[in-house]
Formats: structure tokens, C-alpha cells, sequence
């Protein structure tokens, strides 16, 4: 008899701990959608580059170009899901890609519905989803 409640016990912890684990996975989506654009978890806009080819799994802002529009980095442990996949950067970071294209942020956008980015040197475009 023990031995069951013992069981069941450790059945119901395992229960209760993929209850509460699940909702934090969900919440760890690379991006959402807002107002017809995706936004980071801050709710900051996300931009993308015409010079970065769709599916080549590289991204051409490094360097200085990175400083001004930082990338939306992905966590070591990240998954690809969906429309969503992960690229290596020049610098070995990870970077999120939507639909193959790396996305980025705007150093200039100060808070969350800016998009002061969208058409910057004719090269810079909203990332909508």
C-alpha cells in the first residue's frame, strides 16, 4: 500500500511539474506579433535587412552595422519551430530568423510601438509576419 501511494505520489508530482513547465515554454517564443509586426518579449520592434538572402543561414549586419541594429539573439538551447529558425553568426552567437531572414532590432526605437527603422537607408523593413 505504501508502495502505491509512493507511486501515485511521484505520478502527480511529474503531472504537476509538465502543468507548470509548459506554460514557460510557450512563453519562450523568439517573437509576437503586434499591430501587424513582429515585436521582441518587450514588445520593441523587429526589423529586417534586404541585403540578407532568405534561407542562407547568414547574416550581413556584423560589426558596426550590429551596434545600431542588434540582432534578436537566440539562447544556446533555443529550438527552431514553425516559421522560425536559428542562424550562426560571424561572432559563433546565435540569431533568430523568421521566414530565413535574420531579424534585428533599432538602436533608435526608444520604446516599445517605435519604428523609426522601417525604410532606414532604403534597406531596412519592418518585419511582419
Amino acid at each position: 500500500m505504501i508502495a502505491t501511494l509512493r507511486r501515485l505520489a511521484t505520478v502527480l508530482v511529474a503531472v504537476g511539474f509538465v502543468a507548470f513547465t509548459a506554460p514557460a515554454a510557450l512563453a519562450q517564443a523568439p517573437a509576437k506579433a503586434e499591430g501587424g509586426v513582429l515585436t521582441n518579449a518587450a514588445g520593441m520592434t523587429l526589423y529586417t535587412f534586404d541585403k540578407d538572402a532568405a534561407g542562407s543561414g547568414k547574416s550581413t549586419c556584423n560589426g558596426p552595422c550590429a551596434a545600431n541594429w542588434p540582432p534578436l539573439m537566440a539562447a544556446a538551447d533555443a529550438k527552431a519551430s514553425a516559421d522560425w529558425s536559428i542562424i550562426t553568426r560571424d561572432d559563433g552567437g546565435k540569431q533568430w530568423a523568421y521566414k530565413g531572414k535574420p531579424v534585428y532590432l533599432w538602436i533608435k526605437d526608444q520604446k516599445p510601438g517605435d519604428r523609426t527603422g522601417d525604410g532606414f537607408n532604403n534597406a531596412w523593413r519592418l518585419a511582419r509576419p
